[in-house]
């Protein structure tokens, strides 16, 4: 059963913080640094990637909190706005299309994160993203934002709201575009045409995505393609080597430190 004080604990906080900015930050950030991102999971799922987007919580929190093993977007998110609803935070969901390798973004509903609204001010919320992306809450606002060295800002582009990055050298890059209006479960309901069609690409490559956080920055492992970003400062590798790959795997999943 989901229980919210062992959540907090396994998230390094003895107590329940208040509904306020200063522990939505706390806990965003923990929860990327404590809670993998791990998409191999999703290969059981075929095709069907988003059929349980409205998750089970209990049944989540089972596996992921208390199991220790890592999860997708939905799961990740739907888990961190139940703890935040228990906390007094007022969340909705948001969906997003990722920026893909040639440019363009994959369909609207394909990312599931959160929204919170605190003191008139909206936050972006999402702790099941691989990234690079943003660790702590990010403000639905026009303003470069700095975290961990990289800078954020959120543009508007062809109707949509576009989340963009900034590391240290590199010039800004969109991470993923999305429409700020809340999303309702049913909408992910049925056999959505893009969203198979997306999934079809997604299960044909076989590729397993995996990432957690750091105090200082990121790792992500697509495949075989490590990329490691520490105070906005990115290095990327591709790991050919069996035993280091493994290691790499392991240090994101905590088997081992």
């Amino acid at each position: 059963m989901f229980d919210v004080d062992e959540y907090l604990a396994v998230l390094g906080c003895d107590e329940r913080p208040a509904a306020d900015l200063e522990s939505l930050r706390f806990l965003h950030k923990r929860h990327l640094m404590t809670i993998p991102y791990d998409s191999s999971w999703n290969a059981e799922r075929g095709i069907s990637i988003w059929r349980d987007v409205d998750i089970d919580v209990d049944a989540v929190f089972e596996a992921v909190v208390r199991g220790g093993r890592g999860g997708n977007c939905y799961e990740l998110n739907g888990l961190f706005r139940a703890l935040l609803d228990e906390l007094g935070f007022r969340t909705a969901v948001l969906s997003a299309g990722i920026r893909q390798v040639d440019g363009t973004f994959g369909p609207d509903l394909e990312h599931v994160f959160n929204r919170v609204e605190l003191a008139g001010r909206s936050w972006l919320v999402d702790v099941g993203f691989v990234g690079p992306s943003y660790v702590e809450p990010l403000l639905l606002s026009g303003d470069e934002q700095i975290q961990c060295g990289s800078r954020f800002r959120i543009t508007e582009q062809d109707g949509y709201h576009v989340v963009e990055r900034k590391g240290r050298t590199a010039d800004w890059s969109p991470v993923y575009r999305f429409r700020p209006t809340p999303r309702q479960f049913h909408e992910w309901s049925g056999d959505q045409p893009a969203l198979v069609e997306f999934a079809e690409r997604l299960v044909g490559a076989g590729t397993v995505i995996r990432g957690r956080a750091f105090e200082t920055g990121q790792m992500v492992l697509i495949g075989r393609r490590y990329l490691h970003v520490d105070d906005g400062a990115e290095a990327v590798r591709v790991l050919v080597d069996q035993d280091e790959h493994d290691r790499v795997v392991r240090t994101i999943l905590r088997a081992e430190s």
